[in-house]
């Protein structure tokens, strides 16, 4: 079969029986489906052969590039000892490993480990975490929670309560709970003379307020530190951070930190919440925390939380589970990364390559068709001026098709085009991903 029609006969038959996510099927009449074949450090192949730069990472996920050779051996082996046990009554040597090293991460602050398999369910137990543990501590009343407006942590249901995002959670609004919407702390909301610190101290003094009124009855307030990436990339500055965290302390209310996006170096540090010198009661990991390769999640807590559920009473523990929990498959690719990461000094190597793209990036950054050019960590984010409500619409998806043209794989938020590439880029590479944006940029904005 010629490569043109291989590819065409796969675009039909998923088209016909695969609803893929996050998405309008029928836009695929005008925007078809990329059959990929395979995949090779920061590139993405289809069946006829021709390579997408991967600089979304593939929805966040992918940080040391695909088929990576040693996250391959590590799974490879571990293939050839076991694959899956059930973590009920049972414990193997991948979880207990990776539960120690992302323990150690924190200084022993959050040392316990639970695990699913994705960031809303990641999401959903730190939520029920925070509920359980206030009934058990006897304020059973703290039932309530506090999200940042624009804020997005994940789409079953408990995690839509705390999603201030309308596309997402309106459809569901009958079945959620709604949590109290606070100020974001976005460092573009700056008024004349305001600079991000002063943005965020001004969020933070909103929560206090509300929490003034209602702490007896909140539980537990979530953010994405640092950076919250449905939203467009909305930066802030991390004093945000240290304020809410004491602000949860003077309020009796746990802090939430969703990481799913933000963690595993992306921010620039392991932990996002490091850059602020703060440690929150519960973090949430997913996406990068496999390296890009298997489906897995897991929430990190404080000893004090774990000793709240540490009884004879089975009604006290926390009884959430999944068939997966801890899968040694995906806590081995996971073992694997926390080795790159250590390795390959991972974290001070970034650096040297941010520096770079930010650089090559130095056209957009000065062009009058672009607001609020900024950076944090390796997440770069520019927002489109596009007055024309019309154009503003298609935006998104008129960008994304002419990137896939221009062999890059680039999905803006609206008018936020965002760069999240793996942390493997040579020099050719960041010098293609830069040309290549802005190469699109022009075809789309002209």
């Amino acid at each position: 079969m010629k490569a043109e029609d291989l590819s065409s006969d796969w675009v039909a038959r998923s088209l016909r029986s695969v609803w893929h996510p996050c998405t309008q099927m029928q836009h695929h009449e005008t925007v078809p489906l990329i059959p990929v074949s395979h995949g090779r450090g920061a590139w993405l192949v289809d069946v006829q052969g021709k390579a997408y730069l991967d600089a979304i990472s593939s929805w966040w996920v992918n940080l040391f590039g695909h088929a990576n050779p040693r996250i391959n051996a590590a799974l490879k082996d571990q293939l050839d000892r076991l694959e899956h046990a059930m973590l009920a009554g049972f414990t193997h040597q991948p979880v207990v490993e990776l539960s120690e090293r992302l323990g150690a991460l924190t200084g022993g602050v959050l040392g316990h480990c639970f695990y699913a398999s994705d960031g809303a369910s990641a999401v959903e137990i730190a939520l029920k975490m925070s509920f359980h543990y206030w009934r058990n501590s006897g304020q059973s009343q703290k039932q309530e929670f506090v999200c940042l407006s624009g804020s997005y942590h994940g789409e079953t249901i408990g995690a839509l309560a705390v999603t201030d995002v309308a596309l997402f959670r309106d459809a569901y609004g009958p079945l959620i709970q709604r949590a109290h919407v606070v100020a974001s702390p976005d460092a573009r909301l700056a008024q004349p003379g305001e600079s991000a610190e002063d943005v965020a101290r001004r969020a933070a003094a909103a929560l206090e307020t509300l929490l003034q009124e209602r702490a007896g009855k909140i539980a537990a307030v979530i953010v994405e530190p640092l950076v919250q990436c449905a939203t467009g990339m909305a930066m802030h500055d991390p004093v945000y951070l240290k304020e809410v965290r004491a602000i949860c302390d003077r309020h009796q209310v746990h802090l939430i930190a969703d990481e799913i996006a933000v963690g595993c170096g992306r921010t620039g540090s392991f932990f996002a919440c490091e850059q602020a010198g703060i440690w929150p009661d519960f973090v949430c990991l997913s996406k990068g925390i496999s390296g890009g390769y298997l489906p897995l999640s897991l929430v990190m807590t404080r000893e004090a939380i774990y000793r709240a559920f540490y009884d004879a009473d089975v009604t006290r523990g926390f009884l959430h589970s999944h068939s997966y929990t801890g899968n040694p498959l995906a806590c081995r690719a996971a073992l694997a990364t926390l080795d790159i990461f250590a390795q390959d000094d991972v974290l001070n190597a970034n650096r040297l390559r941010a520096h770079e793209l930010t650089m090559a990036l130095a056209p957009l950054a000065t062009d009058e068709r672009v607001r609020h050019f900024r950076r944090r960590g390796m997440i770069w984010a520019f927002d489109a001026v596009v007055d024309d409500p019309a154009q503003a619409a298609t935006f998104s998806r008129r960008f994304f098709t002419t990137a896939l043209q221009r062999g890059l794989l680039l999905r803006p938020i609206g008018r936020t085009v965002y760069l999240m590439p793996p942390y493997i880029l040579n020099d050719e590479e960041i010098t293609q991903l830069a040309q290549r944006t802005c190469a699109v940029f022009d075809e789309v904005m002209a």
